[in-house]
């Protein structure tokens, strides 16, 4: 792979500029400051274009992402479009020599995954994808008391959870379409999977998926497109720990905490942003801890991409890793859909 002089020598784009949380400015601001420059935006809805031009003046601007291909010479490319075009753009733009983050979820599907791997390795180019939660302030604090510190002893399960009674926003909101987004656990689940494969050593073995459908559907517009009201996953691994991950939009029970993490001498609840509380055994009895988060250091994922592609630093969230999250979602639909748990490929 070709290592660049310098940050400042890695032009960067995005494709797609949609309005939604400015994920796209986001993206380019996070690697115009680790020292890359900005050059080039796509996207096919012509009305963003000058949005883009606003944010970066003098940024070149391309009403697609081949156009943007075949007429500049930028090096390294955000996708920030729906879910499932994730793969098919990727595949594009490693095949004309281009380095590819991805917005998360990495992709849809396993074979995407694999698809977009394949492209990378051919084409000699870097792939990733945006787990820049990998060091948010929480899951920071998480590792360094769970896994350096064993504070609950040795790791028995982790549950993550999002749920509420939701009502899905309507069409054209692309992310309540499951044959868009992928589904109801595609979007915060990504991340919740993400965290909680920091803090589970084993290797998966199999995946268990439970899904329910209908509720919403007249209130999207999509129909029978529309995303689960709830959806489950569950992993068990080969040291016989067990991950679970619910999102729901029909579940009006609170829920302590984004993740509990059960340990064989305690309990710890992740509480952002306020922070975490642990039910621990000691020596004296029970005791109660609790604390502040530690501060994010998000801006180091494109910190990562500059210190790779210059000086070769080992990619931290590697194409592989980033296909494990996708990997228990893809199964996990398979699953609810079979009615059976299924075996892992990718552990």
């Amino acid at each position: 792979m070709k290592q660049f002089k310098s940050a400042a020598d890695i032009k960067v784009g995005v494709v797609g500029y949609g309005a939604a949380f400015s994920i796209a400015k986001h993206h380019l601001s996070g690697m115009k400051a680790q020292g890359m420059a900005p050059v080039a935006v796509a996207d096919i809805d012509e009305t963003r274009l000058p949005v883009a031009e606003e944010d970066y003046p003098g940024i070149q601007t391309f009403n697609s992402a081949t156009q943007m291909l075949a007429d500049c010479d930028v090096d390294l490319l955000a996708i920030c479009t729906p879910h499932n075009t994730h793969a098919d753009l990727a595949v594009e733009c490693m095949n004309a020599g281009r380095h590819v983050v991805t917005e998360k979820p990495f992709a849809v599907t396993t074979a995407e995954c694999d698809a977009m791997i394949a492209a990378a390795n051919a084409n000699d180019v870097m792939l990733s994808t945006y787990h820049n939660r990998h060091w948010d302030g929480w899951i920071l604090e998480a590792v360094d008391r769970i896994i350096n510190q064993r504070i609950i002893g040795d790791v028995v399960r982790v549950e993550a959870h999002s749920v509420g009674f939701r009502q899905p926003r309507a069409n054209p909101w692309w992310r309540s379409s499951k044959s868009i987004s992928g589904g109801i656990m595609y979007d915060w689940g990504a991340h919740y999977l993400e965290y909680s494969l920091q803090l589970l050593e084993g290797k998966m073995v199999e995946v268990f998926g439970y899904a329910r459908y209908g509720f919403w559907n007249e209130v999207t517009g999509y129909s029978e497109d529309t995303n689960e009201d709830e959806a489950m996953a569950i992993v068990r691994f080969d040291n016989g720990q067990l991950l679970t991950l619910v999102n729901s939009n029909v579940d009006s029970t609170p829920r302590k905490g984004m993740l509990e993490v059960v340990g064989t001498r305690g309990t710890y609840v992740v509480e952002p942003p306020k922070g975490w509380s642990a039910t621990v055994q000691e020596a004296g009895g029970v005791a109660y801890r609790s604390g502040p988060n530690r501060g994010s250091e998000t801006w180091r994922f494109y910190k990562n991409i500059a210190d790779h592609l210059t000086s070769g630093e080992p990619l931290i969230i590697t194409p592989e890793y980033a296909r494990r999250p996708i990997h228990i979602l893809d199964l996990a639909g398979q699953s609810a859909r079979a009615g059976r748990t299924l075996p892992v490929t990718y552990a």
